[in-house]
């Protein structure tokens, strides 16, 4: 299972910089992310490679951030792949919260980044259909 940092930032010009320039400084990578916005904050939802510490300097930094369990299925780069797994989710009655796209950089296959209310029930769900499962 992957840890997902959360990093809430306001939303104004710049904002995304200074979090990726805390995270460069730290030599932390980031694999896979998505943004959301409104009107005054951000959620900045990343995949990095050493997820508690970045969690601990964003913090220092006077970020609030958060750690989540999220899921990284592998798929081949193939129309339909996505559908797939989304099939998968609905046969078995599970709602997808959010979903993004990193990479596995030994396979160099896609992977997808989801959420879900009970990743570690999904997680077994989806070993059992045969879908792979992979720490980006």
């Amino acid at each position: 299972m992957l840890k997902q940092v959360s990093v809430y930032a306001e939303n104004k010009k710049g904002a995304l910089k200074i979090v990726t320039g805390i995270l460069t400084e730290a030599q932390i990578n980031i694999l896979g992310s998505v943004t959301n916005d409104s009107a005054e904050y951000g959620i900045i939802r990343m995949v990095v490679t050493e997820p508690e510490k970045a969690q601990e300097i964003l913090q220092k930094a006077g970020y609030l951030c958060r750690l989540t369990n999220v899921l990284g299925i592998e798929v081949e780069d193939e129309v339909g792949s996505l559908n797939k797994v989304l099939a998968a989710f609905l046969e078995s009655n599970i709602n997808v919260n959010y979903q993004y796209l990193s990479f596995n950089r030994q396979s160099g296959k896609p992977v997808m980044v989801l959420h879900t209310d009970d990743c570690e029930f999904v997680e077994k769900c989806l070993a059992a259909k045969g879908f792979q499962m992979t720490e980006v």
